[in-house]
């Protein structure tokens, strides 16, 4: 069963399309992407999701269910604005926010001390949430959107504001629930990090989906037809190569495009025939590469 299921979904605020017939499936048990430049719709698509806006026409379904207000108990939904009791303590506010989810006195009392030590909290725990740095704070949001153990997990731009030790912290704990069968969408303008979590990627630009396949999908179908490689001795012949259109080089390692028919492999029988290849690699376009690459054609056929 798919978790998310999203049907031709429309939605307006005056004269300005927040979102377009938006489709989107995101299947139980992976990681879904919601990618795009600020105001592209992805924080208005997460809010028709958890019924906080309705969408003008169309139709979002939640495992199955369309009733969402239904399925709300199977999700934990993180916003990105922040909204903790900066007066109430941080153990406080985790036992707070599990009781009205219905978490019980039992497992709370056995969840909180775990997720306080999970997120590096366990120090912090008597200090009221107003004394917790911005990544802290970050951290013990998630850790109430996660307390009621939850099905599904929507996480409207999870990393902001984290130091790169506890984006990896989160980042595992994100890939440990997926391996417990739990959905994860989140969304981001961070593309990197999509990169190294993500099944599967949404991209959006002016309220319109202009990408959404599997990330293994994505990177086959923009291959890329520029070859790394490192070789020894003299290297201005490779530019004069057939099929070679550009060279650019940092002394022996060479970034070389070549013709869109060209064969890699032929271009490296040609440089083994000349000089010693110590490295010969096809680059792969990163997501940040495909996400401008697209975005810009986007924002180019609407001008």
């Amino acid at each position: 069963m798919d978790a998310v299921a999203i049907n031709d979904v429309c939605k307006s605020f005056g004269e300005v399309r927040a979102v377009s017939s938006l489709n989107v499936t995101a299947p139980a048990g992976s990681i879904y992407g919601f990618l795009g430049p600020n105001g592209a719709g992805k924080t208005t698509t997460i809010r028709m999701i958890m019924n906080i806006m309705r969408p003008d026409s169309g139709q979002i379904v939640l495992f199955g269910d369309h009733s969402v207000e239904r399925a709300k108990s199977r999700i934990g939904y993180m916003p990105e604005e922040r909204g903790l009791y900066r007066k109430m303590t941080v153990r406080k506010v985790l036992t707070y926010f599990g009781a009205i989810k219905d978490v019980t006195a039992a497992d709370l009392a056995r969840r909180v001390p775990q997720w306080l030590e999970r997120m590096d909290l366990a120090k912090w725990a008597d200090k009221k949430v107003e004394e917790l740095s911005r990544g802290m704070h970050q951290k013990l949001q998630f850790a109430v959107t996660a307390i009621n153990e939850p099905e599904l997990l929507i996480l409207d731009e999870p990393f902001s504001g984290l130091d790169p030790l506890n984006t990896d912290l989160l980042r595992s704990i994100i890939l440990e629930m997926r391996k417990e069968g739990k959905t994860v969408i989140f969304s981001t303008h961070v593309m990197h990090e999509a990169e190294k979590l993500c099944d599967s990627i949404l991209l959006i630009n002016k309220g319109r989906a202009i990408l959404d396949d599997s990330l293994a999908n994505v990177r086959a179908q923009k291959s890329s037809h520029v070859v790394c490689a490192e070789l020894e001795g003299d290297t201005d012949f490779v530019s004069g190569l057939a099929n070679v259109t550009e060279v650019r080089s940092e002394g022996n390692r060479l970034e070389i495009t070549l013709k869109e028919s060209a064969d890699s492999q032929e271009l490296l029988r040609s440089l083994m025939e000349r000089t010693r290849v110590r490295a010969f690699e096809l680059k792969v376009p990163s997501l940040h590469e495909i996400f401008v690459d697209l975005v810009g054609k986007s924002d180019a056929e609407d001008s």
